[in-house]
């Protein structure tokens, strides 16, 4: 089978999303990292319990798939999805993720502590979208055109006033959504020069093994095998817009026959369809793994 995995990052997270968790890995996570995980709406407002807490439930799924005999053919994380997508692919251990990861929500946190944040423009191309940031931003007061996860969907990242001031241009200008997303952070921008640095830094001493498939960089959404550019994808993706709809295209001259949705939530139906059609499609934020399981198994009998 040819599978395609997506790992989403942050938005989709939810009260109780850890309750179906293995409690062995959880309780080995929480030692590990010193850290009591709490899978509540107020903890997912703290960026350590937020992406440690993605990051646990998408191991889990991965875990699972892997050990119902399932591999992907290709990976592709969406901004902290990068660390399941390079689990699921053979190329860092559990251990090295959740450390990398609680320092990854450290640094960021840290950097930006109140203040800043992430919007989303809908119904606008990025061009559009980058003129009504160039009207806005200021040094005092800066945003950026970010992620690009369809071709009339452009994330903002920056100042919560100035993303505010971009989202009220968009509507006037005709957007069919525009808003703040439930991110406490400007990701992906110039504003994480310092934090991708320092992350990329800690990374030199976690082993990256060449992927077991193909992993699809967030930056550029070229096809990666090496474990150089995997290792310079995770550590420095925070300072550089995602291009998930580049990933897709890229991962469409592949010709996945099964798409597999990690959780939390389903961020990526829009442009999925427009690449993809009818392909088959799990999301595992709607069902059990046993369901999903299930389901592909019928599917590589093609009954």
């Amino acid at each position: 089978m040819d599978s395609l995995w997506i790992f989403p990052g942050q938005g989709g997270q939810h009260a109780d999303m850890l309750a179906t968790v293995d409690p062995g890995l959880r309780a080995k996570v929480e030692d590990q990292l010193q850290l009591k995980l709490l899978d509540t709406d107020d903890a997912y407002q703290d960026s350590v319990q937020l992406q440690v807490g993605i990051e646990l439930l998408q191991v889990d799924q991965v875990d699972r798939l892997l050990a119902a005999g399932f591999k992907p053919r290709l990976a592709a994380g969406h901004s902290l999805g990068v660390f399941a997508a390079a689990y699921a692919l053979g190329s860092i251990s559990a251990p090295d993720l959740f450390k990398t990861v609680k320092l990854r929500a450290q640094l960021m946190q840290g950097a930006y502590p109140s203040g800043y944040g992430m919007g989303v423009v809908v119904g606008l191309t990025r061009p559009e979208v980058e003129a009504l940031v160039a009207q806005v931003t200021t040094k005092e007061k800066p945003v950026y055109a970010s992620n690009q996860n369809a071709e009339d969907q452009v994330a903002l990242s920056g100042q919560l006033e100035a993303i505010d001031a971009v989202v009220q241009l968009a509507k006037d200008n005709g957007a069919s959504k525009a808003m703040r997303l439930r991110v406490p952070v400007p990701s992906h921008s110039p504003l994480m020069n310092d934090v991708a640095t320092k992350l990329a830094a800690s990374l030199a001493d976690v082993t990256i093994d060449r992927p077991q498939g193909i992993y699809l960089a967030n930056n550029t959404g070229h096809a990666v095998r090496q474990s150089g550019p995997l290792r310079d994808d995770l550590g420095h993706n925070l300072a550089h817009p995602v291009f998930f709809e580049s990933m897709m295209a890229v991962a469409t001259d592949y010709q996945p026959n099964v798409i597999i949705n990690f959780s939390p939530g389903r961020p990526f139906r829009k442009v999925l369809a427009q690449k993809f059609g009818d392909i088959h499609q799990v999301y595992l934020d709607q069902m059990t793994i046993a369901d999903a399981t299930y389901l592909l198994k019928k599917w590589e009998r093609g009954s």
